[in-house]
């Protein structure tokens, strides 16, 4: 079973805390700093988890990964992940080789110790795009 997790040491995710508690304020979750993309492609089910270099935690409906070619997908969350956008940091399990729209992400929380757990939300297709500059 493969399992990842990515998330940020303590005292950038408190600084980073602030902030996005600002910015989705009132805004169902949604940043106003998430980059503009442009779809350069058919949206995906699937993208193979050795190809994944990064993934980016936009805000509570966004996640960006890129994968090896420096190349980028887009994942637009079909449902709100309450606290993803403020923590910045999640974790999976599969026991397939890909990461898939099918799949769950566990948003994770380092507040007061470790990283654990603090809810599950449903992936959504993977769009490959260009970020727009």
């Amino acid at each position: 079973m493969n399992r990842l997790a990515i998330f940020l040491g303590a005292g950038a995710l408190f600084s980073l805390g602030g902030c996005m508690a600002q910015q989705g304020a009132g805004r169902n979750g949604h940043a106003d700093d998430v980059p503009a993309a442009r779809a350069i492609g058919r949206a995906e089910s699937c993208i193979p988890i050795v190809q994944i270099q990064e993934s980016r935690v936009r805000d509570d409906w966004t996640i960006d990964f890129r994968t090896s070619g420096n190349r980028w997908y887009r994942n637009s969350l079909p449902h709100r992940c309450n606290s993803l956008g403020l923590e910045r940091a999640f974790s999976y399990s599969t026991s397939l080789s890909q990461l898939c729209s099918t799949d769950i992400i566990h948003p994770l929380s380092t507040v007061g110790g470790g990283p654990r757990e603090i809810g599950a939300c449903g992936l959504g297709q993977f769009v490959p795009v260009e970020m727009v500059r």
